[in-house]
């Protein structure tokens, strides 16, 4: 109710007479301006199709034989293959030829990449570009994981030996507990375009501008008009001279949002733009987002989801099965995590290998890997509760990135990994539910992760685990702490 109430008022700002210019003038020329535009696309589709026809035309009838000398004689691009050709696989049969035709390395290691039996149709123009094959990665399940009630077997794709082994120790140990809890706190995809202005005053006046509600709800207005889901909540300003950062924070739903963030903005710029006709667009995107890098703003403000997971583990659990003390992991916890961390100037680091689990969900479920960059920011805590009898230990993950639709999740085997944590898709209830259940299964499995590990460290027995359970499979196998983890189970 509010938020259609901030629309209505949008709609009503937007008839308003502007301060900064004539708005029937402007929307004269953004109206003129949207025509020449979409007459623009119109003609660059029609004229990509005839060129498609004609490649089409060019392959009719052509053996495997004859398009690789097709394409050696740059009569054809390789990387449309799949269009001209009209068949997915044979596409990628041909193109794999020809690359091999171009080094004898690469014709090496081609002849052991998989290529058959993969279904390369939902792969095009959503996943991966000028494909050759694909690879194999093993997919483990941790778990039992109690979460809320709810038991899950995470699925996890690593090469890490004993990763599966040791987070699945964790999660016995939760689950032993009486489960873990966990809470969204915040949520919101961000996009952080950079444009600037002649004068340091003039960059200084749209901020001003932005800073009033009713401005803002314009801009918002224009914004979620881009998508049915796309629901703008912030936008954080920042003047560096004369640019201006502009830090668009939405809610996305069940995706992931990156797209419908970026379109969003693209459609605010444009208003923006009829208010300040000197302002420069430089960048959709300008750093502050901040995507797939290291950034304070993302540890401090949140990115994607906000989550916060608990679980309260009885001293006998940390005895019988994490074989170790509970004041040993607290005092281990606090140098290694906490002041470790600090000396090492870490941001976000705060934990002993939240990566690890993120990334393997990630692969598993379609998520985009390199954004477990941000993703796995966390900071672990430990204490002691219940007169020292019992631990108490929390993750807090500022930052996961994740979605159910879109991406990678399209893929039959990622689909299927979502389908096992019952998050597939589009809630069909609630908007955004099915992503925000990913990030908290993505949390505790977190949280399992952290303190089978913390565990295996605080034992010391690492060193043994490690020859037991590793070296006489190879030198460079799995993590040692993983080690000790997998030998227990």
């Amino acid at each position: 109710q509010i938020f259609r109430f901030k629309e209505m008022l949008a709609s009503v700002l937007s008839r308003s007479p502007s301060n900064s210019a004539s708005k029937g003038s402007v929307h004269r020329s953004s109206s003129v301006a949207a025509r020449s535009s979409a007459g623009q696309r119109r003609f660059a589709s029609a004229e990509a199709e005839a060129k498609l026809r004609a490649k089409q035309e060019l392959v009719a009838g052509k053996s495997d034989e004859e398009v690789v000398q097709m394409l050696q004689n740059a009569k054809l691009s390789a990387w449309d293959l799949e269009q001209t050709l009209q068949d997915p696989l044979r596409a990628v049969h041909i193109r794999r030829t020809f690359v091999s035709n171009l080094d004898a390395r690469v014709a090496e290691g081609l002849k052991t990449l998989p290529v058959d039996n993969f279904d390369y149709k939902p792969v095009l123009g959503a996943c991966c570009e000028n494909v050759v094959g694909y690879i194999q990665i093993p997919v483990g399940v941790a778990g039992p994981l109690l979460l809320d009630g709810v038991e899950y077997q995470v699925p996890m794709a690593t090469t890490e030996g004993a990763l599966v082994a040791s987070t699945s120790r964790g999660c016995k140990a939760i689950s032993l507990s009486g489960g873990a809890s966990a809470v969204v706190i915040n949520n919101g995809m961000t996009r952080a375009p950079v444009v600037r202005f002649p004068s340091v005053k003039r960059a200084f006046e749209m901020k001003e501008w932005l800073e009033k509600m009713e401005n803002f709800y314009q801009v918002a207005a224009a914004f979620n008009s881009t998508s049915r889901f796309a629901r703008l909540s912030t936008i954080k300003t920042m003047v560096a001279g004369r640019n201006v950062h502009m830090r668009f924070k939405a809610k996305t739903g069940d995706a992931m949002g990156m797209n419908m963030i970026s379109k969003g903005v693209e459609k605010a710029l444009s208003v923006l733009q009829d208010y300040f006709p000197d302002m420069e667009p430089l960048s959709l995107s300008g750093n502050t987002c901040t995507d797939k890098k290291p950034s304070a703003i993302n540890w401090i403000e949140g990115r994607g989801k906000s989550v916060i997971v608990e679980v309260v583990i009885p001293g006998e659990i940390i005895n019988n099965v994490l074989k170790t003390d509970l004041n040993k992991m607290v005092d281990l916890n606090i140098n290694k995590n906490l002041i470790g961390s600090a000396m090492a100037g870490s941001i976000g680091g705060f934990n002993a290998h939240a990566s690890n689990i993120v990334t393997a969900i990630y692969l598993a479920c379609g998520q985009d890997p390199a954004q477990n960059v941000e993703s796995s920011n966390c900071m672990t805590l430990m204490e002691t509760v219940n007169e020292g009898k019992d631990l108490h230990v929390s993750v807090t993950m500022p930052s996961i990135e994740v979605g159910t639709i879109g991406g990678g999740t399209h893929l039959p085997s990622q689909s299927s990994c979502l389908t096992m944590l019952g998050v597939k898709g589009t809630s069909a209830t609630v908007p955004g539910a099915n992503a925000e259940q990913l990030a908290k299964i993505v949390a505790s499995t977190v949280l399992a992760g952290e303190l089978s590990l913390m565990a295996a460290l605080a034992a010391g027995h690492l060193v043994r685990s490690h020859i037991q359970h590793n070296r006489k499979k190879s030198e460079n196998q799995g993590d040692m702490g993983h080690s000790l983890a997998a030998l227990d189970k």
